[in-house]
């Protein structure tokens, strides 16, 4: 990677920490793959543009040759029609033709080479990547493996946020529930003195004695009211059959 790549790539991952404010390992695993299959995309563009480099020149350097051979027929042509002007012009052209030739296979050399070098980075990076899948693919199952034990331990032990809320929520119902019994045991034991009438009831002890008291009083009159009535009609309904009976019935 060049140095404006790694730049880059710091920047972008400081822009998305900040971002994120979380680390996530399995995104940044993905993201660092992505980067490397973009490397390797950028190395077989650069074999592709300098194979096709190399085909330009190795064709130019054909027909470089043909012409070579056409001016090497010429000086023999030129040397039969004993022309030694055109067979030296023919010559001088071969020889120009010739040079050029030489200096077009020591670029198609040189592209060669570097060809073969970035083929060989290829190879070694693309094995790179093979195994950093595996690898990452093997970091993410762990870390996802990781990640749902802490949970677990998190939900059993309590240390997890949501348990500790439900803790939280389980020791105030608990709180509240024993404040309620303590107070319905406390009425029932001020209803059972007494004390509970006298907090709720109007008046002191006295006036509830006395009313009480008033109230049996009339009561126990109209008892006696009553069975007064009771005997005076049963004495009334004697004195009426008394009335009824003949006054003759001893004559035969």
């Amino acid at each position: 990677m060049s140095l404006l790549g790694r730049i880059s790539f710091t920047i972008e991952s400081w822009l998305n920490a900040l971002l994120n404010r979380t680390s996530d390992p399995a995104a940044e695993l993905d993201y660092s793959y992505e980067r490397l299959r973009d490397e390797l995309q950028e190395i077989n563009r650069g074999i592709a543009s300098i194979t096709t480099q190399k085909k330009r020149l190795e064709m130019h350097r054909e027909r470089l040759q043909a012409a070579a051979e056409k001016h090497d027929e010429q000086v023999r042509e030129a040397v039969r029609q004993d022309r030694d002007d055109l067979a030296r012009r023919a010559l001088e052209k071969k020889h120009a033709t010739v040079d050029q030739v030489g200096d077009l296979e020591e670029q198609i050399d040189r592209l060669q080479a570097t060809q073969d070098r970035l083929t060989e980075r290829q190879v070694t990076l693309r094995g790179r990547i093979e195994g950093f899948r595996t690898h990452k693919e093997t970091l993410k199952a762990r870390h996802e493996a990781a990640r749902a034990s802490a949970r677990v331990a998190e939900a059993f032990t309590g240390v997890g946020g949501e348990m500790e809320d439900v803790s939280r929520a389980i020791e105030r119902a608990t709180d509240r529930t024993e404040q309620m019994e303590a107070r319905a045991s406390a009425l029932e034991e001020l209803e059972a003195s007494g004390a509970l009438d006298d907090v709720l009831a109007e008046g002191d002890e006295i006036d509830r004695e006395l009313e009480r008291r008033s109230t049996e009083q009339r009561i126990d009159r109209e008892l006696e009211e009553m069975k007064t009535r009771v005997g005076r009609e049963t004495r009334d309904e004697t004195d009426v059959e008394l009335e009824q009976e003949p006054t003759g019935s001893g004559t035969d």
